[in-house]
């Protein structure tokens, strides 16, 4: 089965690289199933176990890789990460404001649904965002081979993929379990949560095909997803969880997210 994989056009295995990542965030977003009541005191603290997730994959998995692909592209590695960084967070701004537009003319709506549910789009918007450049690197790994450029590999970009995927346990995790701290059903935050990995096997595919053009973005569309990223984080999960009487704790969850997907990043790699 191995060898049949291994034996396929790079593009395809792109392809089922980005399924591969994509099925891990599944798995991390199906834990909301093991949960059956809702506790505040966990739930807040899986807002704050988010938030620490969503930083460090901002610097591990997107900015500080941004800096090394710009730099190999002798680009200006400060102004396009801060180009990307401050467009992502832009973007995230100018939604929150069409929101609460939109919201303005839906008066039947209480107060605490009307931020429920902008928190769970701006979580779902962020990581779904954060997960397009991921798929198109994996992507590019495995199309870098079919165009002979230096250093590509089959072991490198299935690496890359593994190394990806597990990353992407902690944030279905992330997305899921934040959804069912506001009230939705388990089915729904599974569902929203695996689907914001779902766009990984579209720009991997994207990324394999136009390989030559997507390595000179990549940069910024890795610092881009960690603007947006960043400013969820900053506008809605730590306030959140901070609303928590038990402050001290909420913040520790928020250590402990941001030491596991530190860990995961450093040593996949």
């Amino acid at each position: 089965m191995l060898d049949y994989i291994l034996s396929l056009n790079p593009i395809l295995q792109a392809f089922l690289a980005t399924l591969l990542t994509w099925s891990i965030t599944a798995i991390g977003a199906s834990l909301v199933y093991f949960f059956k009541t809702i506790n505040k005191n966990l739930m807040d603290g899986m807002l704050g176990f988010a938030a620490g997730v969503m930083i460090a994959a901002s610097f591990f998995s997107l900015i500080a890789p941004a800096i090394t692909m710009a730099e190999n592209l002798e680009l200006n590695p400060w102004l396009i990460t801060f180009l990307g960084f401050f467009s992502g967070g832009i973007l995230l701004f100018i939604g929150d404001k069409i929101y609460d537009i939109y919201e303005s003319h839906h008066p039947k709506k209480s107060t605490k649904q009307k931020f429920s549910l902008k928190r769970c789009f701006m979580l779902v918007s962020s990581i779904t965002l954060h997960n397009i450049p991921e798929g198109m690197a994996v992507g590019v790994a495995f199309g870098s081979i079919v165009y002979g450029l230096d250093g590509a590999t089959l072991a490198a970009a299935w690496t890359l993929a593994l190394g990806i995927g597990l990353q992407n346990f902690p944030e279905g995790t992330a997305v899921s379990m934040p959804l069912r701290r506001e009230g939705m059903s388990r089915n729904k935050a599974f569902f929203l949560g695996q689907l914001s990995g779902i766009v990984e096997p579209i720009a991997g595919v994207i990324g394999a095909i136009l390989v030559i053009k997507m390595r000179s973005m990549l940069p910024f569309l890795l610092s881009f997803a960690a603007g947006a990223m960043i400013y969820v984080v900053v506008e809605e999960l730590i306030p959140e969880s901070q609303t928590n009487k038990k402050k001290d704790l909420m913040a520790l969850f928020t250590l402990i997210g941001f030491s596991i997907m530190m860990i995961l990043d450093i040593a996949l790699g």
